[in-house]
């Protein structure tokens, strides 16, 4: 409901539809009952339940990995990993359309940063080239929160091994959806072993709140000395047992997963459809980039007032596609941004292809800075 009346949602990461679950808001509301709407201390200090270890437990065997260190939000956990790993004198790479999350990491640590064309390998090797026997680490989402997209990661993680740098993936929105059970795109790969630190979010797909970052116990360890962890409240309990349950249903019900990524298909075939470029993503997220930004704010007011909320960003439209859409509802969403777009007079051949790295980058500002 929008100001009192029905909307389609499709702004929404909360993916497989578990925010509202019954089991989930159960887990919750037990868990408010019985440790307490927060945590009321950082994790170093008072701040750490039996409750925490357990969700960080149970997501280092979720990863297959030796640890996982809970934050208070995947903003914190990527913003404050990056500086952990890296300091003044070592090199952070980071992709062009990298997550603010981790553009902001990566200016914390005090590092050089070298921003390396959004989900280029030759690119990312020329600039660890250029920067021999320097401490490195290469910081990448694995499906960009801008587009939809998916890293080639497999061709990331062998430039990483060539150059002897550390990889960082931030998992936030490949968390349940892709992936052997949902693991993630490093898992769908099947690069695990390459990558060193995994961060993810409890908001996207799991329905709670929260971050994560997924490691072996040594790195978990370092992590513990990051700013965000140390000097922040602990995750409160509820959204902790949350995410818990959340993790157990994605256990016990694959299917939500085949509905998201077929539910995701629709959409793009709806809208391919009426005309629009979404040859740029292969997942839940699908993005709409336009010549200018006034024609994707008219075109998402129009949708509004026929009932689609969209994510306007820019000259761009962000759909969220839902494990809980029916196929009719993704049908008419398609058809009223399609009515949407021939009223605004913008028609097949003028939108920009998503694809076009340079033309995403004109309207999604990278706030990084290349390294001399």
């Amino acid at each position: 409901m929008l100001d009192g009346r029905p909307v389609l949602l499709l702004c929404s990461n909360n993916a497989l539809g578990l925010a509202d679950h019954p089991r989930v808001c159960q887990a919750a509301a037990d868990a408010a009952m019985r440790w307490g709407v927060g945590a009321g201390s950082a994790r170093s200090v008072a701040g750490t339940m039996t409750l925490h270890r357990r969700l960080e437990d149970r997501l280092a065997s979720f990863h297959d990995t030796g640890a996982a260190l809970l934050f208070g939000s995947g903003y914190l956990a990527a913003a404050g990993v990056i500086p952990a790993l890296a300091g003044r004198g070592d090199v952070v790479f980071a992709d062009a359309l990298n997550h603010p999350a981790l553009v902001d990491g990566a200016t914390l640590s005090g590092a050089d940063v070298f921003v390396y064309d959004h989900a280029d390998p030759e690119h990312l090797t020329w600039g660890l080239r250029q920067h021999p026997g320097r401490a490195g680490l290469i910081a990448t989402e694995s499906v960009f929160s801008a587009y939809g997209g998916v890293a080639p990661l497999a061709e990331i993680v062998a430039a990483a091994q060539r150059h002897d740098v550390r990889i960082l993936v931030d998992e936030s929105h490949a968390l349940g959806a892709l992936g052997p059970g949902g693991r993630g795109a490093v898992a769908e790969a099947g690069l695990e072993d390459g990558v060193d630190v995994l961060v993810g979010s409890l908001g996207t797909a799991l329905g709670a709140y929260g971050g994560y970052a997924a490691c072996d116990r040594a790195s978990a360890h370092r992590l513990t000395a990051a700013r965000t962890f140390a000097s922040s409240t602990a995750p409160p309990p509820p959204a902790v047992a949350g995410a818990l349950e959340a993790l157990e249903l994605l256990a016990e019900q694959p299917r939500r997963i085949a509905k998201l990524m077929a539910n995701a298909d629709v959409l793009r075939t709806e809208l391919a459809r009426e005309g629009y470029e979404v040859s740029g993503s292969s997942t839940h997220i699908v993005f709409l980039v336009f010549a200018a930004a006034a024609d994707a704010q008219r075109v998402a007011q129009l949708a509004l007032e026929e009932g689609v909320h969209v994510a306007l960003d820019g000259a761009c439209l962000r759909l969220a596609v839902m494990a809980a859409h029916t196929r009719s509802e993704l049908r008419e969403a398609a058809q009223v941004l399609g009515r949407a777009a021939l009223r605004c007079g913008v028609r097949p051949g003028t939108l920009v292809p998503v694809t076009d790295a340079h033309a995403l980058g004109e309207v999604v500002p990278l706030h990084a800075r290349r390294a001399a």
